[in-house]
Order: structure tokens, then C-alpha cells, then sequence
């Protein structure tokens, strides 16, 4: 009876559901070990990072790393300098790519289509190919050694940006526009009063989004920047053993679990809106 018994649709379902937990599961530990090896080493001493074989737990906790880091490197002021550029960019671009993103969802305008498919191609560029002609025109602005190459770009959106917020924008009915008309209000009047509070979620994406990318960006303050008084996060880790003669893996680890700490508060408090503004804006235009 055994052999000839069936599988129920409810039991197909949980060994599924089982499978699915499992791969999740092996997913997680795929790239939480990165993030808790790092953790571990940032709480050892410096010998038993070397000592074989690995100890993963360590002991004693050397909780004192993280206050020689901030001792022994102007980690502080790297933390200051990094989230100083890194709000007026993402604000920046947060509110210039919606503003371009309405245009192109709301205004009848004749060669919009072809404008949009022109940012579009502004994507397939490597920005690689770009970095020499910038760097010209910066150095002749005398903008070199100051924050104005990274802030000032920031201001004209980003093309992956206003293609999301356009997809986004486009979703809304156009009778709200009509209404709007109708009591005597304009373009910004729509802007402000209902596109803009209607969009908080999408917002809350491309400011995240540019977020992580500043917060992690390392090839534009290497170029622009050359006072360590200005070096960000990314460029003050990269030149962090220059203090030391050799290697100090504890205390290297130590200030990147700083490093990384903020990104992943702000995705674990903002997860919520950045799901359903990727979500939204993927589900409508």
C-alpha cells in the first residue's frame, strides 16, 4: 500500500516550500561568511589572525580595535567627509531625476521619445571611456581637489534613475492632470501637490540607490581628491596601512565593519520602501 500511495497536492507543496528554505538557507550562509569572517577578525588580536589553525570565535574579544582605529586614523573625519557629499548627491539626483522623469511621463512635447531613448544611451557608455575628457574640464573649472566634480554631475540626475521614476510616473492617470487644469494650477502645481507625494516610495529607491553607490564610490575621489583632509570612506580605507609598517588585518577589518555598518542600517530600516518602489515602478508604464 505503501509503494502505491500518491503524493498529495498539500505535500508537493511543503517539500517545494522545504526546497526553496533550504537554497535560502545556503544562500544566506554564502554571504553572511564574508561579512561575520570579517567581524571575527575585527575582534581578534593581531597574532591570532595568523595562528593556525582558524579560531573563529575570538577570545578574548578585543573590543578595543575599533577605539585605536579611530586613534591611529582620522577615520572620523573620513565617516564626516563621506556622508557630507554623500546626502547633497543623492538629494541631487533624487530630485533632478524626477523632475526630468515628469517631463518625459506627463509633457506632450514633439522629439521627447527621441530625448528619452538619448538618456537611455547614456547608460551603454562606459564610464571609463568619459574619465579623461571630465578630468580636462574639471582641471580647467580648477575644480581639482575639491568636491565639485562629485557633487556638481549629480545635479543632472541619473539616466537609470529617471528611467525608473518616468516607468513609475507614467502609471498615474492623466485626469489628475485634467483636474488640476481645471482649477487653475500648471505644470509644477501637478509636480508638487500630487506627483511628488505620490512618488515618496519610488524616491526612497533612487535616493538609496545613489546612496550605495557614493557611499562605496572609490574611482571618483581618487581622482579628483588628493587632500587627505577630504578623502572619503572608500579612498580613507585604501590608504589605511599606510599608517602602519606592516599589514594590520585586525584593525583593517575593524574599520570596515564602520564602513559597511551604515549601508546595511539604512537597507534594513528602508527595505520596506525600496522593495515597493522597485516593485511599482516595474509594474507600471
Amino acid at each position: 500500500m505503501l509503494r502505491n500511495r500518491r503524493i498529495t497536492h498539500g505535500e508537493l507543496s511543503g517539500i517545494n516550500k522545504m526546497v526553496v528554505y533550504v537554497l535560502l538557507l545556503l544562500g544566506l550562509l554564502l554571504f553572511a561568511f564574508p561579512l561575520f569572517w570579517m567581524l571575527t577578525t575585527s575582534l581578534k588580536d593581531l597574532g591570532d589572525v595568523h595562528k593556525l589553525p582558524m579560531t573563529w570565535i575570538p577570545s578574548p574579544f578585543r573590543w578595543s580595535n575599533y577605539a585605536k582605529v579611530f586613534h591611529d586614523v582620522p577615520l572620523a573625519r573620513y565617516i564626516l567627509n563621506t556622508v557630507g557629499y554623500t546626502a547633497i548627491t543623492m538629494l541631487a539626483v533624487a530630485l533632478a531625476s524626477s523632475l526630468v522623469a515628469f517631463g518625459f511621463a506627463r509633457l506632450r512635447a514633439r522629439g521627447s521619445k527621441f530625448l528619452f531613448l538619448l538618456v537611455l544611451s547614456t547608460m551603454m557608455i562606459p564610464p571609463q571611456v568619459t574619465l579623461i575628457p571630465q578630468y580636462l574640464l574639471f582641471n580647467k573649472f580648477d575644480w581639482i581637489d575639491t568636491y565639485l566634480p562629485l557633487v556638481v554631475p549629480a545635479f543632472g540626475g541619473s539616466a537609470f534613475i529617471i528611467f525608473l521614476l518616468r516607468q513609475f510616473y507614467m502609471g498615474f492617470s492623466k485626469d489628475l492632470d485634467e483636474a488640476v487644469k481645471i482649477d487653475g494650477g500648471g505644470y509644477f502645481t501637478i509636480y508638487l501637490k500630487i506627483i511628488l507625494p505620490l512618488s515618496i516610495p519610488s524616491l526612497a529607491t533612487a535616493a538609496i540607490l545613489e546612496f550605495m553607490y557614493r557611499w562605496n564610490d572609490l574611482i571618483g575621489p581618487l581622482i579628483y581628491l588628493s587632500n587627505g583632509d577630504k578623502y572619503p570612506l572608500s579612498l580613507g580605507l585604501s590608504n589605511f596601512t599606510a599608517a602602519y609598517s606592516a599589514t594590520p588585518w585586525n584593525l583593517l577589518m575593524a574599520a570596515s565593519v564602520v564602513a559597511v555598518l551604515p549601508p546595511l542600517l539604512l537597507f534594513f530600516f528602508a527595505q520596506k520602501y525600496f522593495i515597493q518602489g522597485i516593485v511599482i515602478a516595474g509594474s507600471k508604464g
